[in-house]
């Protein structure tokens, strides 16, 4: 067994989980000088669709016969982009983080009633953890009282969306990688510009060009390293062990909003966001999970 070849791609997952991570700040960065939240995820997904455009046109055999799984990936993971970047640019980076790994919730509902998978006491356990856990993140009983935010709701949105994506992956696993994340930044592209289009979002004004030289990196190298290789990554190993590695973007995003901006979260969210991560070990260790990563 080649050590170092099997430790590669768990280095390139893990350096993508990192990226992964930390997104929210360059997204916070971008619309504190001045970018509107669906203007920014516009342009930075317009870029990586030019780039991809031409790979994309070398398979358009493949995408004429495969035309129905293409968009339903665009959108379903374009919804999960915008809904993701969205949140985490309005919303407190921890609580936008938790809420979106329900992962386990809906990827054990969907595997049940969608792909009619057989789920056993692990997944049900680790569905019931997630259920509490996000109770105790929004409020705990006090739900009843303050309801939850719209921010919340989107960032729940962009969790089931990411898991019914995953899952859409797991149905069409014969697709290639170029059509697969062209269908992702395609589909947040075009979405993306409906919203800013319904909500009248203004354009930029007096933007620094440092603040453009900014999106043009995001779109273009931070978003590519994270998408491919996160894409990457996983199809060169278990998805039980990619599963645990993928965690650690939110241990990142965590550690990271706690060390550079005054987020915390207090003893009940504590609880609720530790019971989410048990559900998200619980389900990323069942011997028969195979869930694939898509990017966000």
């Amino acid at each position: 067994m080649n050590t170092r070849h099997d430790a590669f791609p768990v280095m390139v997952l893990l350096f993508a989980s990192i990226f992964w991570g930390l997104s929210w700040l360059p997204l916070k960065i971008l619309h504190q000088s001045g970018f509107d939240g669906s203007l920014i995820v516009f342009f930075a997904y317009a870029l990586l669709s030019l780039a991809f455009i031409p790979f994309l046109l070398q398979q358009k055999k493949y995408l004429v016969s495969h035309l129905r799984p293409w968009l339903l990936i665009a959108l379903l993971g374009g919804g999960a982009n915008l809904a993701f970047n969205t949140a985490l640019i309005y919303g407190e980076v921890i609580r936008v983080m938790v809420l979106f790994y329900l992962l386990p919730l809906w990827g054990v509902l969907g595997g049940k009633f969608i792909l009619k998978e057989h789920v056993d006491a692990k997944g049900w356990l680790a569905a019931g953890l997630a259920i509490f856990g996000a109770f105790l993140i929004v409020g705990g009983m006090t739900i009843f009282e303050n309801p939850p935010g719209w921010v919340d709701g989107v960032a729940l949105l962009s969790g089931f969306l990411f898991a019914m994506n995953n899952l859409a992956f797991r149905a069409h696993q014969d697709i290639p990688m170029v059509p697969k994340l062209s269908a992702l930044f395609i589909g947040t592209m075009i979405l993306s510009g409906v919203l800013a289009l319904v909500t009248d979002a203004p354009l930029p004004n007096l933007i620094h060009q440092s603040d453009w030289a900014l999106l043009v990196f995001y779109g273009l190298v931070w978003l590519l390293i994270a998408n491919y290789g996160s894409q990457w990554g996983v199809t060169h190993m278990p998805a039980s062990r990619s599963s645990v590695i993928i965690i650690m973007e939110l241990v990142v995003a965590v550690i990271s909003a706690v060390l550079l901006t005054n987020e915390s979260l207090d003893i009940t969210e504590s609880i609720g966001g530790f019971l989410i991560l048990c559900a998200a070990l619980l389900e990323a260790l069942r011997s028969q999970s195979h869930i694939a990563a898509a990017p966000h």
